[in-house]
């Protein structure tokens, strides 16, 4: 049996995971899942009906992005997400819990849900006032992914992590649909050309949501 992903294409939390995966070299067979139908195979798998879940080649099931984060960190330690040093590990594991948390509430549940999600929900039309409010946290939220990587190497410090990796999965979903203004935001864009340079990003930039067509600029490495 081949190792398996059940995921959404347009969920950061899938897409953290694919990236982790892809860094690991850890090869993984997809399955397009839309949580919200809640799916059998899905709701077998994990009783709350999200995405994403980790099926080993050996049946070995883990659910959530952080539990399938950490399990891929402790069983493949081969290219480490986490740095050695406990304090470089406590600050790498912060940032993923910003992006995942704070990112997720004031970004990414707005913009992306109110723009995307609602549409393939069929849950009625986007609400222009929480649009609004989440392009205003967007620029707030770059803004400090621009002073983390002006004052480091990668946004936790010297070495890539988890960090970036959660930073990029929720920003590669608002970038998909053409909702982030580079411009504005030189050490941001430059920190994400990086990322996006890397051959594990590569996956990501494949993905085609059906009836929601990819921003011009989303595979350009060059953007």
């Amino acid at each position: 049996m081949t190792r398996r992903l059940h995921a959404f294409a347009l969920s950061p939390y899938c897409r953290k995971v694919r990236l982790a995966l892809a860094e690991k070299g850890l090869g993984v067979d997809l399955i397009e899942t839309q949580p919200w139908e809640r799916p059998r195979a899905l709701v077998k798998l994990n009783p709350a009906g999200e995405t994403p879940v980790l099926v080993e080649q050996d049946g070995t099931t883990v659910v959530d992005s952080y539990a399938i984060c950490e399990y891929l960190e402790e069983a493949y330690p081969r290219h480490p997400l986490l740095p050695q040093r406990l304090d470089a590990r406590a600050e790498a594991r912060r940032l993923v819990a910003w992006f995942d948390g704070r990112f997720r509430a004031e970004v990414t549940e707005t913009l992306l849900d109110e723009k995307v999600m609602r549409r393939m929900r069929r849950d009625g039309g986007p609400d222009s006032e929480y649009i609004r409010i989440g392009a205003a946290n967007l620029r707030a939220h770059l803004e400090y992914v621009a002073q983390l990587a002006d004052r480091r190497n990668w946004l936790a410090g010297e070495a890539l992590t988890l960090a970036d990796f959660a930073a990029a999965a929720h920003i590669s979903c608002l970038d998909y649909i053409g909702e982030v203004d580079w411009s504005a935001y030189p050490a941001a864009r430059n920190w994400y050309a990086r990322i996006k340079s890397r051959p594990a990003f590569r996956t990501l930039l494949s993905d085609h949501v059906p009836g929601i067509p990819a921003a011009d600029h989303y595979t350009d490495v060059d953007f």
